[in-house]
């Protein structure tokens, strides 16, 4: 068996406010506004890998965040990974085993996300409330992320947890919850006999590339393969990272028959 475990946001799918050109699908509508779009050469492409790869979307989103996403009239993707990894979702449903086990890989870092939340709620920086996504890690923004990750790394125990920013957006995860970990467990739960080929393009999704056995990333994020990896960097200048992606894998897929 053969996968594509794939991030979503400026890996498969675009913010309206990047331009990937006029031809283009919606893919995602929030609150009556159009907020991502997909190419439609990527669109197309990805409709055929679905009916030969299962095709596991892993995201940092939450559930109700990943389920505003649409990916065709025809079909939905059986299984996605949300939440970094802490939410399986099998035909659209929260597996509870794997979020019991999730669950367990939080509560080891309970302490810290507590005291990352008591001081992210007295940061006069916060720009947003202070969220537990799906009950397993905390989320903000803020308007000055040096000073409130300086704040931060000074005020809580790193050992049980990890500090990202995605521009504005600050979270706290814990240890052992991410997208790579997650990659391992789904691996161990359909058998190890299988191809995994991975896309991203942020930090957050690192742990996601080292668990995979062919790798697609920008060039810029500084992939590093490990032994036996075949990783693929893509440039700027070959298009956009959805376009080339799929169409290598789509080729790839063609040669093997």
């Amino acid at each position: 068996m053969d996968i594509f475990a794939s991030d979503l946001d400026n890996t498969l799918i675009y913010s309206y406010k990047r331009d990937i050109g006029t031809d283009k699908i919606l893919a995602e509508r929030y609150e009556g506004r159009e907020v991502s779009y997909m190419t439609a050469r990527s669109h197309a492409l990805l409709d055929e890998i679905f009916r030969k790869l299962l095709f596991v979307p892993v995201t940092t989103r939450s559930v109700e965040q990943y389920q505003r996403i649409w990916f065709s009239e025809a079909w939905a993707p059986k299984l996605a990974l949300t939440t970094n990894g802490g939410v399986l979702l099998v035909d659209g449903q929260s597996d509870p085993a794997w979020y019991a086990v999730s669950k367990q890989i939080a509560a080891q870092a309970e302490d810290a996300m507590q005291q990352a939340e008591a001081i992210l709620a007295d940061d006069p920086n916060r720009a947003l409330d202070v969220r537990r996504v799906d009950g397993l890690f905390v989320y903000t923004k803020s308007s000055n992320v040096p000073e409130t990750m300086e704040r931060l790394r000074q005020g809580i125990d790193l050992s049980a947890v990890e500090l990202f920013d995605n521009g504005g957006k600050l979270y706290v995860l814990p240890r052992g919850l991410n997208k790579g970990e997650a990659l391992h467990r789904l691996r161990a739960r359909l058998g190890t006999d299988l191809h995994i080929f991975a896309a991203g393009d942020s930090l957050f999704d690192l742990p996601l590339l080292a668990a995979a056995d062919t790798v697609f990333s920008p060039a810029e994020l500084g992939y590093e393969p490990a032994a036996g990896q075949q990783a693929i960097a893509v440039t700027a200048a070959q298009g956009v990272f959805s376009d080339v992606i799929l169409q290598t894998l789509t080729d790839h897929m063609a040669q093997k028959g």
